[in-house]
Formats: structure tokens, sequence, C-alpha cells
């Protein structure tokens, strides 16, 4: 019998988050080579620390069976532009499920998950970015019902 769970992150978890930094890692370093550092992840274990107790940027884990399998990051953005409308964003600054555990539906619970607390905390929208040629990804979010927001381009000199 399967005994899950979404949870905010500990210090406890710290460990396993870093193994999933690293495979999300993996992939934005073989979509984007010239952005990412081959074996490197995107934050500390003190960074991590840190990110974790900021209720500004809290931190979701699933927990299947007393073992970490996934998370999202948040990052809470309130807009103060006296040109823009006061809104209150759910930024979804990164959101992985461990390889081995892919595709049974891990990725959609902590994405409904994260949308539910933005919910709670009355957030206009959520928000994420995905590089281009993250093809797995762009699919992933298309199905959860995201539509582009606006195009980020760039030209490489």
């Amino acid at each position: 019998m399967e005994n899950s769970i979404i949870r905010s992150a500990e210090n406890k978890d710290i460990q396993r988050i870093e193994v999933l930094l690293r495979q999300v890692h993996a992939v934005h370093a073989g979509v984007r080579p010239d952005l990412f550092t081959e074996g490197m992840q995107k934050y500390s274990g003190e960074e991590l620390a840190k990110i974790i107790e900021n209720e500004q940027t809290p931190v979701f884990v699933y927990e299947e069976n007393c073992r970490v399998e996934g998370y999202v990051f948040c990052r809470i953005i309130c807009e103060t532009a006296p040109s823009k409308a006061k809104i209150t964003t759910l930024y979804i600054d990164d959101l992985c499920v461990d390889k081995s555990a892919r595709s049974k539906g891990i990725g959609r619970k902590l994405f409904d998950y994260a949308c539910g607390f933005a919910k709670r905390i009355g957030a206009y929208n959520v928000t994420l970015h995905v590089y281009s040629g993250n093809e797995r990804a762009e699919r992933f979010y298309n199905s959860l019902g995201l539509a582009a927001q606006y195009t980020a381009l760039e030209k490489i000199l």
C-alpha cells in the first residue's frame, strides 16, 4: 500500500533534494550547455536551508514510503510597479520528480498542491519558466493547462 504525502520541506530533506537538484540541472545542461555547467546543482546545502526557512520561498516535497521523490520550489512575488496591477504571483522556481519515479502523476500532484497553496495565499496566478528545447517539460506544463504569458527572446553574441 502506497504511503504518500506532500508537505513543506524540512532541513532533514536537504540531502535528498540535492540529488534531485543535480538531476534537473543535468536536464538544463543538456538543453543549454552554454548556460549550465555539467555536474552542478542550482543551490548549495547552505542555500537550501535558508530557502526552506524563508516564508517567501516555500518548498514542498512529495514523500512516498518515507522517501522524497519530488519537490516544487516556489517564490511569492508581489507586484509593486505603479504601472501594473497589484497582484501576488506564485512563481514556480523549480519542479522535479526523481527520474526513477516519473510518469506516475507526482509532478501533477506537486503542481496542483502549489496551485492550492497559491489560492490559499490569495495569489492571482502561478507562473514558471521553461527553457526552449526542454520539450518534455513544455509538454508536461501544457498538459496542466499553462499557456504562454510572454516570450523571452535572446540573441547569443
